[in-house]
């Protein structure tokens, strides 16, 4: 279906049958009508634009000094009162922030080739709880798949066996990221979020909370549910198709009566210094899921390749000695 263009009123740039707003003014763009329910705007106040990484979001307005949770700037352009993409739901906080910092630290004591002293160490130098824009994606799929089996007819000489079918799927709750600040790594990484927890905007006071603007439409959003999809059918029907282990498990899906709609949903964002060098934290709001950066201890990894190397000479030696 070719796409439908027209001119912004403001302008004049081109805008997307699918977009919500002109790309490159932010004027809301008319709803023409096209069978999908139109996505409600809400004027944005006390909205800001990080300088130094781009992030556009709604600040607190009891906040007295304003620094972007995302890269701890303080670098912050004003921007005009401009409509914004409003959510249908919102995801509250279930975690305060002595409990956030509790994860995070927890996180960093982990894994073998951090610095030892980097959970006690690392020095939090912004953090802030913000409500992050996310697609809610559902949607029925029909899929056509083959793959191998590890489970071979008897009698037979080789090791895995081909196998296609079909199968039917339905999906809800799959999250896409409509962040401008965050990756889709990141994005991904702290979920699953309970949506049954959600509530309507107004039962929650987002005019006193730091809220990101939706800055991944939909129409981009939606070939990464695709994505998504394909990753989850193929998760299915190797459990539920495929008998024994399985191998090249291809996937070719249809979908039908995907639908979505933008919820914000609660993220603790810090940015912590570790010998004075910067790392930013991501803590789910909701269920304590972390991920982030970390440093490495180069001495660690020096002295796991010294090991390894004074071991490989020493084997070489034994191999010379025993053969001579």
């Amino acid at each position: 279906m070719p796409e439908l263009l027209t001119k912004c009123t403001v302008c004049g740039g081109l805008v997307d049958d699918e977009d919500l707003f002109c790309a490159n003014c932010g004027t809301e763009a008319p709803h023409r009508g096209n069978g999908q329910e139109a996505d409600t705007a809400t004027s944005a106040t006390h909205a800001f634009t990080c300088q130094g990484c781009g992030a556009s979001m709604s600040y607190d307005a009891s906040a007295e000094t304003l620094r972007c949770p995302f890269c701890g700037s303080e670098r912050l352009e004003e921007q005009p009162a401009a409509k914004q993409l409003a959510p249908k739901k919102v995801v509250p906080f279930a975690i305060d922030r002595d409990e956030a910092e509790h994860h995070m630290r927890e996180w960093l004591a982990k894994g073998f080739w951090r610095p030892g002293d980097l959970a006690t160490r690392a020095a939090i130098d912004v953090m802030a709880a913000v409500y992050v824009p996310y697609w809610v994606f559902q949607a029925k799929v029909h899929t056509h798949w083959t793959a191998d089996s590890s489970e071979t007819p008897p009698g037979a000489s080789a090791s895995w066996y081909p196998m296609a079918g079909e199968h039917y799927g339905e999906y809800t709750g799959l999250l896409v990221g409509a962040s401008g600040a965050l990756t889709p790594g990141e994005t991904h990484s702290i979920c699953p979020f309970y949506l049954d927890k959600a509530v309507a905007p107004d039962a929650v006071d987002l005019e006193n909370a730091t809220v990101e603007q939706f800055r991944v439409q939909r129409k981009y959003a939606r070939p990464l549910a695709r994505q998504g999809l394909e990753q989850l059918e193929a998760a299915a029907i190797s459990v539920e198709q495929v008998p024994g282990k399985e191998r090249n498990v291809h996937v070719n899906l249809r979908i039908e009566d995907m639908s979505s709609e933008p919820v914000l949903l609660p993220v603790w964002i810090m940015a912590y210094k570790y010998k004075e060098k910067l790392f930013r934290f991501l803590i789910n709001g909701q269920t304590g899921q972390a991920t982030g950066e970390a440093p490495m201890s180069w001495r660690k990894v020096g002295s796991a390749i010294g090991a390894a190397v004074i071991g490989g000479l020493l084997l070489f030696a034994l191999l010379v000695r025993g053969c001579s």
